[in-house]
């Protein structure tokens, strides 16, 4: 029998629930003055004299500025020569100071003019002939631009955007740190409210509320709960389904701190586990634990991936991404964004290095029976990998 899981309500479990202490500054404004820095190096290494950044992830990274992209262009442009200057529409301005988390020049452009234009007439004022582009942009955005300047070299600013993400600092790490441990005792908080009949919407809810009652930003970014069969998809089905005693259940949810993203998996029986419940985990727990024991700096991505894959494969299960075995990537990088690179996958050369910090999960599906996810996270140190969350212990005690 299963521990830790039913036996309360969620009135219960969210009663005992509040923000934990220890929560983290934000960013500071001398950090992102070292983003930038760096971000200039990178540039000028690419090859490029500017940068161009929109609204998005990498914008909050560089500028504090937490505004989704959309289809009218917010960005920055960094000089490698200069200092930044922020682009947006007139009617913006006052939102946009508000929540620039730097100095910077702002330059305003109105409805019913052409964005792309005003951008081309800064290059041409800086002497920009060559730009790092950045890759989160729309085509509109970066057709406005060509349009401008037609004989503008654009380039690929992955590298640049890839270089600074990728690498995180002592304070990002805190956050992150933070928003996952959150995540964690959500799981263990929802795994106790589940009972004969109760919903998915429901489970949903409560970890939405739980998430919220702990303090993060706005509360599950995400949240997926499936039942039995429906655990064989790995992004599950639509529709609501309903738990049954000897239901594998599979949680992935996570929140926001400061904008720095949890994600965590965890999959366990609603009562007894059958024989096979416990030949698939146990062969999860082996493969996440091998891919974590596998990470050292200077180890190309593609090998940990490889690692797991291995695993799946001694017990007969694959190859590559046959089912029944794993039909994804190992991990994933995770800050600002809950998906970012490098990834756990094969393809993927770039050596770790300290700082990084992925996912670990290597998800086994069976097809029409059920799947097994289990994710915790971990950042690369000097002598291998550190977790940033627990994993399961068994799968008769997911949470002791």
């Amino acid at each position: 029998m299963t521990t830790d899981i039913g036996g309360s309500s969620a009135e219960q479990e969210l009663a005992g629930l509040s923000p934990p202490p220890g929560r983290p500054a934000p960013i500071d404004a001398a950090e992102r003055l070292a983003r930038l820095a760096k971000a200039r190096d990178l540039t000028r290494a690419l090859g490029a004299q500017a940068l161009l950044i929109g609204a998005g992830a990498s914008l909050r990274y560089f500028a504090g500025v937490a505004w989704g992209a959309t289809e009218r262009l917010v960005a920055m442009l960094l000089p490698v020569e200069g200092e930044p200057i922020m682009i947006c529409p007139a009617f913006e301005l006052g939102s946009l100071q508000a929540s620039l988390g730097l100095e910077a020049e702002i330059r305003l452009w109105q409805e019913d003019e052409a964005p792309g234009a005003l951008v081309a007439k800064m290059l041409k004022a800086l002497g920009v002939t060559t730009l790092a582009f950045d890759p989160a942009l729309s085509f509109q955005a970066f057709d406005d631009v060509r349009k401008a300047a037609p004989d503008l070299t654009v380039l690929n600013a992955a590298p640049v955007v890839d270089g600074c993400r990728g690498i995180k600092s002592p304070a990002e790490l805190a956050l992150l740190q933070y928003a996952k441990s959150l995540t964690l005792e959500v799981h263990r908080r929802a795994a106790a409210i589940l009972r004969p009949g109760i919903t998915t919407g429901e489970v949903k809810r409560f970890i939405d509320a739980a998430h919220r009652a702990c303090g993060a930003d706005n509360g599950s970014t995400f949240c997926a709960v499936q039942f039995g069969v429906a655990s064989a998809y790995p992004h599950g089905v639509p529709g609501e389904q309903s738990l049954a005693e000897g239901d594998l259940v599979l949680i992935d949810t996570g929140c926001q701190i400061d904008g720095y993203n949890s994600d965590i998996t965890r999959t366990y029986v609603f009562g007894t586990p059958s024989a096979e419940h416990r030949r698939i985990w146990a062969i999860e727990h082996e493969a996440q634990a091998a891919a974590f024991a596998a990470v050292k700096p200077g180890v190309p991505c593609e090998v940990i991936d490889q690692v797991a894959r291995d695993v799946l494969q001694r017990h007969g299960l694959g190859p590559d991404y046959a089912l029944p075995g794993l039909p994804h990537r190992t991990g994933h990088g995770i800050g600002l964004s809950i998906h970012e690179g490098p990834y756990l996958v094969r393809g993927d050369t770039t050596p770790l290095a300290v700082g990084m910090c992925f996912s670990n999960e290597p998800m086994i599906v069976l097809p029409d029976q059920f799947g097994v996810r289990l994710e915790d996270h971990f950042h690369v140190t000097p002598d291998g990998a550190a977790w940033f969350t627990k994993p399961s212990a068994s799968i008769d005690r997911p949470f002791s």
